[in-house]
């Protein structure tokens, strides 16, 4: 929630920048400052200024995992780990061991199914809202859109592989 708020800030931002009517003091919707303070910054990149206005209005934690931290997660059984890849391609190029698959059609209804339902249908314990849930998928795209919508199912500590399969399989052929 925090995480798209800051997004839809930040758009709004650079905009307000450039746009030289607006007044020293004037508040920006969603934020808890005033453009006075972010006048100053109109010269600057647009991405440091997203990049400086994420970091001071969000507190969302860190949506990336690595490699390695999702072996430690995995190891400890301190995540859900949910795939969102389709079956078949499961199938054809394998999956992350302990990792449940939800194909990324059915995330937003598989959340908010009953534990048992859940557990029926996708093999795997029904994540909590406030438990750790990692989403996979090949390469970060399709788990990044899974993350947003856990998110706004109230979903509070959701993250994403960003490598993906991908990324899993290169790092565990050089070990």
């Amino acid at each position: 929630m925090a995480l798209t708020r800051c997004w839809r800030f930040a758009g709004v931002v650079p905009r307000l920048l450039r746009n030289s009517t607006a007044l020293p003091g004037a508040s920006v919707p969603g934020a808890r400052s005033s453009v006075s303070s972010l006048v100053n910054l109109s010269h600057r990149c647009c991405k440091t200024t997203e990049l400086l206005l994420c970091s001071r209005f969000s507190t969302a934690p860190p949506t990336d995992v690595s490699y390695e931290q999702l072996k430690q997660l995995l190891a400890g059984r301190k995540a859900v780990v949910v795939d969102v890849r389709e079956p078949w391609e499961l199938r054809e190029y394998g999956f992350i061991p302990g990792s449940i698959n939800v194909p990324l059609g059915q995330v937003n209804t598989a959340l908010q199914l009953g534990a048992e339902e859940f557990k029926e249908k996708y093999g795997g314990e029904m994540p909590e809202q406030t438990d750790n849930i990692v989403f996979t998928c090949l390469a970060g795209v399709r788990s990044k859109t899974a993350l947003d919508t856990a998110a706004s199912l109230g979903y509070k500590d959701v993250q994403h592989y960003p490598g993906g399969w991908q990324d899993w399989v290169k790092n565990e052929q050089h070990k």
